[in-house]
């Protein structure tokens, strides 16, 4: 079997029917994906809310803290749970996750996401182990599923959950003990950073030779060699020396170091040449930022003061995970429902407003004084951008596929 990252065609049409009575239990991307596109919409809009007095929010907790931990661990791991779910049967050849195992762990993310929607109206410590539940739970299920299919090759994005999971605990233990999770949510971003150079670094220059070879060209991805390992390397090392001393010097530089790197290795998966593809060229678009939240992280801690901090981390939050994220899901809900692997009108239109976030974002990071209203802006496009991705893909979500496999 094709063991291919995301499984648009190959597991799927070897697997038996799944025992799934409803087309929303049948596979992990189904009810993670439209419950990430809700996630995404709601958060925004009561920050944007609580940013406009209109609104008070989480309490005790903290708002800015909801908005970080509901943003890194609610909506993102809500993405993390719904591909890994959808990629572990073609890494293993087993059945897909579905049935009352699957909506345990929905259940799970969504009493989660409850719970800290009124965490400001109860103490705190209930919503917390609720949260804290999911990420291990999820876990154990993808685990107990690469272990029994012996897909060793692919502990690494456990190994990532792993973390996330650990970081996620971290966040609510600091927020309880100091008031302020700065370390525990670095390390969180830092993580999904890794896990989409880990994974990015797979399907991008993937989809992008199927793509190019399909048309006949000859300017195709380089294959997986050297270079990558000692990129992968390299990021793995700046990433973890941001969360150790994210103001050192040897933290900049290393974060240059690692930004060229990924710069150069995007160069090598000939991003240029599949411009006129949506589904792919979005994906070169996303992982652009990657290479960026380097390059403006650096900057920002070897010459203090001349960039704000928060313009290299939304470059990564909104830019990198934003944008990846939603390319993942919509190429993979496409894919997994029988559908042509074509971007819509609206497909771009939601492609645009969560890019025009990121730019956004970044722009009132860097630009500080220029106050709130870019804020606002990158808000509500990135309200657009996931309300248009609901608007198409949810019926795609809950309906059966249409060959009916």
């Amino acid at each position: 079997m094709q063991n291919h990252p995301t499984g648009e065609t190959v597991g799927e049409q070897r697997k038996a029917v799944t025992g799934a009575p409803f087309p929303l239990l049948k596979y992990g991307f189904r009810p993670f994906f439209l419950g990430a596109s809700v996630s995404a919409v709601l958060a925004m809009a009561l920050w944007i809310s609580w940013l406009a007095g209109l609104l008070t929010l989480a309490g005790n907790y903290g708002a800015l803290a909801w908005h970080a931990h509901e943003m890194i661990f609610g909506y993102t791991a809500a993405v993390v749970a719904g591909f890994l779910l959808t990629a572990v049967p073609n890494w293993t050849g087993r059945r897909p996750v579905d049935g009352w195992r699957l909506l345990f762990l929905f259940l799970l993310w969504c009493a989660g996401r409850v719970a800290f929607l009124v965490i400001g109206l109860t103490s705190p410590l209930p919503a917390i182990v609720l949260d804290s539940l999911f990420l291990p739970c999820l876990l154990l299920v993808v685990a107990r599923e690469v272990v029994l299919g012996r897909s060793w090759r692919n502990l690494a994005p456990l190994v990532l959950v792993g973390l996330l999971a650990v970081s996620n605990i971290g966040f609510h233990a600091e927020i309880l003990i100091t008031g302020n999770a700065g370390a525990a949510g670095q390390a969180g971003v830092a993580v999904i950073v890794a896990l989409i150079i880990l994974i990015g670094g797979r399907i991008v220059p993937s989809f992008t030779r199927t793509h190019l070879s399909q048309k006949g060209a000859t300017h195709l991805p380089v294959p997986f060699n050297r270079f990558d390992i000692v990129s992968l390397a390299t990021a793995a090392i700046a990433l973890i020396a941001w969360v150790a001393g994210p103001r050192e010097t040897w933290t900049g530089v290393l974060f240059l170091l690692a930004a060229l790197l990924q710069f150069v290795r995007m160069n090598r998966w000939a991003g240029l040449y599949v411009w006129s593809n949506p589904l792919v060229f979005v994906l070169h678009l996303g992982y652009l930022f990657v290479p960026l939240g380097f390059l403006l992280g650096g900057v920002s801690i070897l010459l203090p003061g001349s960039l704000a901090g928060s313009a290299a981390m939304h470059a990564w939050t909104v830019g990198a995970i934003g944008v990846m994220t939603l390319a993942v899901m919509t190429r993979a809900t496409l894919g997994h429902t029988g559908r042509e692997l074509a971007a819509s009108g609206l497909t771009v239109a939601a492609y645009g407003a969560i890019v025009a976030s990121a730019v956004l974002r970044i722009a009132a990071g860097a630009f500080p004084n220029a106050g709130l209203g870019l804020i606002d802006l990158a808000g509500f496009a990135w309200i657009a951008g996931f309300s248009l991705f609901a608007i198409e893909y949810v019926p795609m979500l809950v309906r059966a596929r249409l060959d009916h496999r």
